[in-house]
């Protein structure tokens, strides 16, 4: 998936959409007459950012009056998601429960998305029909067609609709013009599907037949007719795992630590945290993080770890969801010991094991560390990138604090690859930032965080692909939308280690 792409997305039902740092209206689809399941024609192109958590919010309206104030109409739900759940979902298939009217049930509502191809061509086609099927008692049939482009995963979306012929078996519809890459997102052999239906005022409209067919077929009619069979049979119809490692330093409960847990905003560590795992964990299918800290004294001994699991479990250490990990984040604080040296190796190489287990490209690990500190091993840290840049994953690493960051610029390959005893790295897999960088001057912490994760996030993408191609595996045809189909999974890790005096690390 290259960063910036655009994506296609079809709704089910009306809405409105919102930005992340400000709200408005972006469109509105067609009203479909007298039915509780629309289907609607009309598609949404959005520019597609992976680094960015862009915000949408849908809104569903009974159309009541010609009116274009939607205080004139019934509200019948509303949903909200991000665009990277919709992209990241099975299929770039999206299905939610609509809210916002108390103690009732509002429905469901439905999206797809597609990547865009770069095809601009338009088709103009106009089609007729001979001795349809009667549907009505009294009279014959209104017949309209309904056209349908098929999805990556044999799904078919709606993409154009045709006016109602009214009592006619033999009807001629007006010439439309569509956009090829609406009809078949530029792929001239993509199967087209098209169903006959016999028009009802209740909106109940009787299914009549169906044929396909393709675009480049139904080019070759341009000088002369192509002609269909309708049938007539009823036939409606990788994985990151974050890993969490936080880094932790002096005694968390005094104001001057940076890991002070206030009870009127997040600490640096929470909200590096917050900000590219909530971009990231959208990529995700179970949203199961495993999150680890290091640089610390554990209890009941005071043994020095520098990679124990934030949640106390060594046999299960995965979080749900990244409140899941803040929450376990918080909880460490309040039973362990913050404890230099900053040694990043240990967890790098931990997170590598993993990422060597499945290098087929069915899954992808990201790394994030969050430190306040210099680090204390890095020779063997620059060892540990330099073995895990030919492995599925990338890391990110995030500074907080005042500490000179000097040393990890050096693994942030960007002009010159990291090197180990005479061995460069395959990739550039390392992407370091200064957390104080992004911090907005009027203490807006939403801006800030939206900021370091727009930057982290840039070279993912890309990151991503360079490990593909370089394995030369192409992409998998797409599953259908089971709950077995595979998904993207995230490590993340965050970690400080306090020593005897103040230090920063990265994590």
């Amino acid at each position: 998936m290259h960063c910036g792409s655009v994506k296609r997305f079809s709704e089910k039902l009306p809405f409105l959409l919102n930005n992340t740092l400000f709200r408005y209206h972006f469109g509105r689809t067609e009203v479909i007459d007298n039915t509780l399941n629309p289907d609607f024609v009309r598609k949404f192109v959005l520019d597609f950012f992976f680094e960015e958590k862009q915000n949408l919010r849908f809104d569903v309206y009974n159309v009541d009056t010609r009116s274009s104030n939607l205080s004139k109409h019934d509200f019948l739900g509303q949903m909200f998601c991000t665009l990277g759940e919709i992209i990241g979902s099975t299929g770039s298939r999206l299905e939610r429960t609509l809210s916002g009217i108390p103690g009732k049930k509002c429905g469901t509502i439905i999206f797809t998305a597609e990547e865009l191809s770069n095809c601009r061509d338009i088709a103009t086609m106009q089609f007729c029909a001979n001795k349809l099927d009667k549907k009505d008692f009294f009279g014959k049939s209104d017949p309209f067609l309904v056209f349908y482009r098929s999805n990556e995963d044999g799904t078919f979306t709606i993409c154009h609709k045709t006016e109602v012929i009214k009592n006619n078996l033999n009807p001629v519809w007006q010439s439309f013009t569509i956009p090829v890459r609406a009809l078949c997102n530029g792929d001239y052999d993509r199967t087209v599907k098209v169903d006959v239906y016999d028009w009802d005022r209740d909106g109940s409209h009787d299914f009549i037949g169906e044929f396909t067919t393709s675009y480049r077929e139904l080019s070759r009619g341009q000088s002369q007719f192509n002609v269909y069979e309708v049938k007539y049979k009823h036939s409606k119809n990788n994985n990151k795992k974050i890993k969490e490692t936080k880094k932790l330093n002096s005694n968390p409960s005094q104001p001057t630590s940076l890991h002070y847990m206030s009870p009127y905003q997040m600490n640096a560590y929470a909200m590096a945290l917050k900000a590219v795992g909530e971009i990231v964990q959208d990529y995700d299918s179970d949203k199961l993080f495993p999150a680890y800290g290091f640089g610390a004294k554990l209890p009941p001994d005071g043994k020095i770890s520098h990679a124990f699991p934030l949640n106390s479990n060594t046999e299960d250490p995965n979080c749900v969801g990244i409140e899941g990990v803040l929450e376990a984040y918080f909880q460490s604080l309040r039973t362990v010991q913050l404890y230099g040296p900053t040694n990043f190796a240990p967890v790098i190489n931990q997170v590598a094991r993993c990422a060597a287990e499945v290098t087929d490209g069915s899954q992808y690990f990201v790394l994030l560390m969050i430190t306040d500190g210099v680090i204390s091993d890095m020779a063997q840290t620059k060892e540990a990138v330099v073995n895990a840049s030919s492995l599925p994953m990338s890391i990110i690493i995030v500074g907080v604090g005042p500490a000179e960051f000097d040393a990890m610029e050096e693994l942030d390959g960007d002009e010159v690859r990291v090197s180990s005893r005479g061995r460069f790295a395959e990739r550039d897999i390392v992407q370091f930032v200064p957390f104080r960088d992004y911090i907005d001057r009027s203490g807006n912490q939403v801006l800030s965080m939206a900021r370091l994760a727009k930057d982290v996030l840039a070279e993912i993408p890309d990151q991503l692909l360079s490990f593909m191609k370089t394995r030369g595996i192409e992409p998998r045809p797409p599953l259908p939308a089971t709950s077995d189909s595979p998904s993207m999974s995230t490590t993340t890790t965050a970690t400080t280690t306090p020593a005897p005096k103040q230090r920063n690390t990265h994590a």
